[in-house]
């Protein structure tokens, strides 16, 4: 009969897996602080990471440094954002964001991706137009009135209800994100999760010996170090267990 990994093997991955999450969201606050400031209330986009890493415990000394880093009192690497775009297979379009300190490594990654799941990389702007940037305030277990009923007076472009598991998403403009979000905390209605998002105007089903190809590049691309987020039209029932 065979054995499943250790309990230290699985804290292992699970420690990594953290790490590269850490990783992430620290490039994320010291690009955000260097644009537009080391204040929070002064700069949506750093509350916006740093509220992103609290929700996976991360200490203030930590969000501190990053900011400090970024904003010349402590020494630093500078990262530039650099966005891909290009196709899995079965035509799904992708988006790849990155936050990378030498450019020529990221794009050689991310070709490689592409490259070994059978998809290829486009030029700029080849499939960013069948996205929407918007902002997504995700609910559980909530009350689908009093969320509406908030999402409504907060100035919420829609509401989206998911009947099969009773999850609710409070869309909005970009630029209403923060206000919105602010707006329905104060209300009592505080979402589980909360961000800016790219979401595809159309989903595109995958099938067959498509879907597990599609899974691999996506799952390969998120994998990268480099790798802020990965967005795809992929409709994500039909990868099912890809």
């Amino acid at each position: 009969m065979g054995r499943g990994p250790s309990i230290e093997a699985r804290k292992n991955a699970t420690d990594a897996k953290r790490g590269k999450i850490f990783t992430k969201i620290i490039r994320e606050i010291g690009v955000a602080a260097r644009a537009g400031g080391g204040d929070p209330a002064n700069n949506p986009r750093l509350r916006a990471a740093i509220d992103k890493g609290m929700a996976q415990n991360m200490s203030k000394d930590v969000v501190e440094r990053a900011i400090k880093k970024a904003t010349g009192e402590l020494e630093g690497v500078e990262y530039e954002e650099i966005r891909y775009e290009g196709y899995a297979p079965g035509g799904v379009a992708v988006i790849v964001d990155t936050l990378t300190d030498n450019r020529v490594r990221t794009v050689a990654e991310v070709r490689h991706a592409f490259g070994k799941c059978g998809g290829n990389m486009g030029t700029e702007g080849s499939v960013a137009f069948m996205f929407k940037r918007l902002g997504v305030l995700s609910f559980e277990g909530a009350d689908e009135d009093a969320v509406t009923e908030a999402a409504i007076e907060a100035g919420a472009d829609d509401v989206v209800v998911y009947p099969e598991d009773g999850a609710i998403d409070v869309l909005t403009s970009p630029d209403a994100f923060e206000a919105v979000r602010d707006a329905m905390t104060a209300a009592g209605m505080a979402p589980a999760h909360a961000e800016l998002t790219f979401r595809a105007d159309n989903d595109i089903a995958v099938d067959g010996d498509t879907a597990p190809q599609v899974r691999k590049l996506l799952d390969m691309l998120e994998d990268l170090d480099d790798v802020q987020a990965v967005y795809s039209n992929v409709d994500q029932a039909s990868l099912g267990d890809a």
